[in-house]
């Protein structure tokens, strides 16, 4: 009787021992990216200690007044927004569609709009280079290098996966609370925004969250794509790769100030993950 604490005990100890080593694994490139952050060129370069005392702000303050990196930054929390909510609200509008109407031959529409994740992004990318140059041009206006088009573009790529996502949320709502409500004289647009909707909350956080955490870390398309105005972050930390040498301090500052976003962003839509599923289905 004695050893089952103590058997306890070493469970308890493993499990934590191991949330522990998992996660420094996880935040240690974070940490040694802050660390190269605050080191100058020749501190970086003379000294192999993990532990960092000083800070180089300048690594900081330069990047942060450059009105170029100013303009990625704003680009990328254009971009990134406004396609998190773009996917969210069409894959909510599709899935309920898909789910409800029982429109003919709807598993097969649900299957052909996830085949575009099957292949390479690569693979797309002189197609929809020619598109944007050349297809989609009106006279002295393109898609090339644009916001718009960026958003587009990321909606195309997310847009399936989200439908996928929500297509199992969307049929785990009871049907019945929609006829409900359609006894009651609802509409179908009170219906999708005051019972599917909230109900569909922690599914559409997750869906604005990948969406949104893809539209900001992707740089294939947004290499490509643009040229001046409408560059990212992501893109933006290649131009400190130089035929001079690399500066790793201000490139690596710059990486870890575009985590601030993400972590606000995050921390903003966390909250709807854990909203409870049942909201408003009871009917007093």
């Amino acid at each position: 009787m004695a050893s089952k604490p103590f058997h306890k005990i070493l469970g308890w100890a493993g499990t934590y021992i191991t949330w522990i080593v998992a996660t420094i694994l996880v935040l240690f490139p974070i940490y040694w990216m802050f660390v190269i952050s605050a080191r100058s060129r020749v501190e970086l370069f003379g000294s192999t200690s993990i532990i960092q005392t000083t800070f180089f702000a300048e690594n900081y303050t330069k990047p942060l007044s450059n009105p170029v990196f100013q303009r990625y930054m704003l680009n990328s929390l254009i971009v990134a927004t406004s396609n998190a909510i773009l996917v969210a609200v069409l894959a909510l509008l599709a899935t309920y569609a898909l789910s409800r109407w029982r429109l003919k031959g709807s598993d097969s529409i649900f299957f052909w709009t996830i085949t575009n994740r099957m292949a390479p992004p690569a693979a797309f990318l002189l197609p929809i280079f020619l598109m944007f140059t050349r297809v989609f041009r009106i006279g002295d206006f393109s898609l090339f290098d644009t916001r718009t088009g960026l958003i587009l573009l990321y909606c195309v790529f997310n847009l399936p996966f989200a439908i996928w996502l929500m297509k199992g949320i969307m049929d785990g709502i009871p049907v019945e609370l929609d006829e409900a409500a359609f006894v009651d004289g609802a509409s179908t647009w009170d219906v999708l925004l005051k019972i599917i909707t909230p109900l569909a909350a922690p599914g559409l956080a997750i869906t604005a969250i990948l969406s949104w955490v893809f539209a900001w870390n992707e740089y294939l398309f947004a290499a490509t794509l643009t040229s001046v105005e409408a560059r990212t972050i992501t893109t933006g930390l290649a131009e400190f790769v130089t035929v001079t040498g690399t500066n790793w301090g201000e490139m690596a500052a710059v990486a870890v100030l575009s985590l601030i976003p993400a972590l606000i962003f995050l921390s903003l839509v966390q909250k709807y993950i854990v909203m409870g599923l049942t909201f408003g289905a009871v009917k007093e």
